[in-house]
């Protein structure tokens, strides 16, 4: 293996429009309720981030907002607890939560339950690759929370079995990413299915053209709250592994067994080709596991778990995992197929460096 070099990298953002900073010390000073505030407590949360500091007041006031933040400023946090506040007094209110991929719809879904322990709201996750029929029947129990993906909610709405104009509290989470995977025009139909009376949260990394679209019909005098991203690429060695001849999965396989590499995300382009090399460095016995697109539900929710909990020590995946995962201690991401672009690469590093712990980003160059 040839000498690693570091790599320099830029990304172009989207200038702030209101830079949020903390001035609450605590959640308390929110006024919620007492079983919220507990379990916020329990979860370990003590003084709120940036975008939480801003977006729950302008929430809990009823006002529309438009969150700029990055995967990993605590905006999931900054959207349940206010809504989940509203439950705790008014059982009538109906939420809709949207989200580009399964295991951020998964993970909002968890956080929304450990945040509502005790508080006794229901709760329907509608996501693909899961028994369509089992989410009807929780549907009919009219939910007070649907948490879903674009595929999945419109199967439900043409089934009849899902009808939008019942919610009066929406939110669009990481609608950058779901407009890059295009599900834009699916947006735009949801959005007319909504009652004209409600309540409208728009959660972003960027707002460009194609996402000021979707805006356009979705918020009505909305607060708007940027939080700057939180640059914690200063936490990244980020670094370039030269091939020059040699054998690529030996190279990975040597730097997998090196003392360090203990909580490894390897991410490639095609989901054959992760599939190919998991089975190898299976075969040579490492602990390791999948997630790509051809992977039921379950199956990858179970790898993601096993690698949370730190049962297995090397997550392989397509970029279906690069947004909207919190998965603590990742000490190295390594780009064993380059990106398609700028964006995914920050996105896939970005799953290291998290917390204030020091993490390593390598690329494979051929």
């Amino acid at each position: 293996m040839d000498a690693i070099h570091a790599m320099q990298s830029t990304k172009k953002t989207a200038a702030p429009i209101a830079e949020a900073q903390s001035v609450h010390v605590s959640f308390n000073e929110f006024s919620l309720d007492s079983h919220l505030e507990t379990n916020i407590a329990f979860k370990g949360y003590q003084q709120p981030t940036p975008i939480q500091d801003k977006a729950i007041p302008a929430i809990l006031a009823g006002k529309d907002v438009i969150g700029i933040a990055n995967t990993g400023t605590g905006k999931t946090a900054a959207f349940l607890i206010p809504l989940i506040h509203f439950l705790s007094v008014d059982r009538s209110e109906r939420i809709f939560i949207l989200a580009p991929t399964r295991e951020l719809a998964i993970q909002i879904y968890e956080e929304l339950r450990a945040f509502s322990y005790g508080i006794q709201i229901q709760s329907a996750l509608c996501i693909g690759g899961a028994n369509i029929q089992r989410q009807k029947i929780a549907l009919r129990q009219s939910p007070h929370v649907v948490i879903g993906t674009p595929g999945r909610i419109k199967d439900l709405i043409r089934s009849r079995s899902l009808d939008l104009s019942q919610f009066n509290r929406v939110v669009l989470d990481e609608a950058d990413r779901m407009v890059d995977i295009g599900f834009i025009h699916d947006i735009k139909y949801f959005i007319s299915l909504l009652p004209k009376k409600r309540q409208s949260l728009f959660f972003s990394a960027t707002i460009d053209g194609k996402v000021r679209e979707v805006l356009q019909n979705f918020v009505q005098d909305p607060v708007t709250v940027s939080v700057k991203q939180q640059n914690n690429t200063d936490l990244i060695k980020q670094e370039f592994v030269r091939l020059n001849g040699f054998n690529k999965i030996d190279t990975l396989h040597n730097l997998l067994i090196q003392p360090g590499f203990d909580k490894v995300l390897v991410f490639g382009r095609t989901k054959w080709g992760m599939q190919k090399l998991t089975d190898e460095l299976m075969r040579r016995g490492l602990r390791v596991g999948v997630i790509h697109g051809n992977k039921r539900q379950s199956q990858r929710q179970r790898v993601l778990e096993q690698f949370k909990k730190d049962e297995i020590q090397i997550m392989l995946a397509t970029d279906v995992a690069s947004r909207g995962l919190d998965i603590q201690g990742v000490t190295h991401v390594i780009n064993y197929e380059m990106p398609e672009s700028l964006d995914d690469y920050i996105h896939r590093i970005g799953r290291t460096g998290r917390a204030n712990q020091k993490g390593t980003a390598l690329t494979f160059v051929e």
